[in-house]
């Protein structure tokens, strides 16, 4: 069992999926994890999934760690603060300033709470999609504050490191200007879009790829959540979209009279501008990197993508990224694969040798 940094034991309220993936990466690292939910029925399979213990008389919590929705965070974040007066209280709500001024005007104790915010997830809810290893590699925000002493927020840290995250420190305000453009605006767009579905003819929607899908993904989250947090950021959400809304306006500006000057023009630097803002996301282990791909063409019928991920391991090459794509009724289905670009070559000849069907 791997060392741990945090002594414990740590309570957690609210065992849903991050709550549960939290006691189940901290279970597996000898920590005495308390769970605490409004749902019996929630607490009873997540005490059964392993993620941690019903609560009993007298715990002293080390740390308590808010998991529930938004809209009731700074509720039982105050209750926890007085409840356990000698422990530190955090949360893992994705809007940090609304919580933390609603707790500054109820005069809690600040000086032993500071928000945090995991950049991971699921599409699905619930504590059965809790996973030990959800946050490993993935940043997690400390939404810091000067009311707290660097000692007594360590506990936040080592819950971070322990559960294998990647510590990144914002003001509460920073925090929800990032995480509206990369993670709420998004959540709106794609669902914006996923609405020109819905009277589509199926003709259309039978005709879609990847791309698609890539876009509307997000677009199946639960809309009672997000009504939830795009309200508690709904400022920094409503400036970002006003400035795609202009983006769209000259798009739009332009189609409507592709023949007069500079509109091709026009048109093709948006694009060219989504190209260089899509260098800039983080690659593999969060490092800016460009991969090559090469799409390979795989069989409907089983043990085909075991076989073509044995070959390209024998082949010597890493899989940095991977996507699929396959239509219905499709005897075959697409695979790209994203390598370093000084193995693309070999990768290629290799595979072919060995039988598969390169597209292009």
């Amino acid at each position: 069992m791997a060392e741990s940094r945090l002594t414990g034991p740590v309570r957690v309220v609210g065992v849903g999926l991050l709550g549960a993936s939290i006691g189940l990466g901290l279970r597996a690292k000898g920590i005495d994890v308390i769970l605490a939910d409004a749902s019996p029925t929630h607490l009873a399979i997540a005490v059964d999934y392993g993620a941690g213990r019903a609560a009993l008389p007298g715990d002293r919590p080390q740390l308590v760690v808010v998991c529930v929705p938004p809209d009731v965070t700074a509720d039982v974040v105050a209750a926890e603060l007085e409840a356990y007066p000698e422990a530190i209280v955090t949360d893992v709500a994705s809007v940090k300033l609304a919580v933390y001024d609603d707790l500054a005007a109820r005069g809690a104790d600040l000086s032993r709470y500071i928000g945090t915010h995991p950049m991971a997830g699921r599409e699905r809810g619930g504590p059965m999609s809790g996973r030990a290893d959800l946050f490993v590699g993935r940043p997690w925000v400390v939404a810091a504050h000067g009311g707290m002493s660097y000692q007594d927020g360590s506990a936040i840290d080592d819950l971070i490191l322990d559960l294998g995250a990647t510590l990144v420190e914002l003001t509460p305000e920073q925090h929800d200007r990032a995480v509206a453009l990369v993670s709420h605006v998004p959540q709106v767009v794609s669902s914006l879009m996923a609405r020109r579905l819905i009277d589509a003819p199926h003709s259309s929607v039978n005709l879609a790829g990847q791309g698609l899908r890539d876009i509307t993904r997000v677009a199946a989250s639960d809309p009672e959540l997000w009504v939830q947090i795009l309200g508690q950021n709904a400022a920094p959400v409503a400036d970002i979209l006003r400035g795609y809304r202009d983006d769209l306006d000259r798009f739009i500006d332009a189609l409507d009279n592709m023949d007069a000057p500079g509109a091709r023009r026009r048109i093709a630097e948006e694009l060219f501008g989504g190209n260089t803002g899509v260098e800039r996301l983080p690659g593999k282990h969060g490092v800016d990197h460009r991969y090559a791909s090469l799409i390979v063409m795989v069989e409907d019928r089983p043990g085909q993508l075991a076989r073509l991920f044995n070959d390209v391991g024998d082949a010597g090459a890493n899989i940095e990224d991977l996507r699929l794509e396959h239509s219905p009724g499709a005897q075959v289905g697409l695979a790209e694969i994203s390598v370093l670009p000084e193995v693309l070559e070999r990768l290629t000849d290799e595979l072919a040798a060995r039988g598969w069907r390169i597209a292009g």
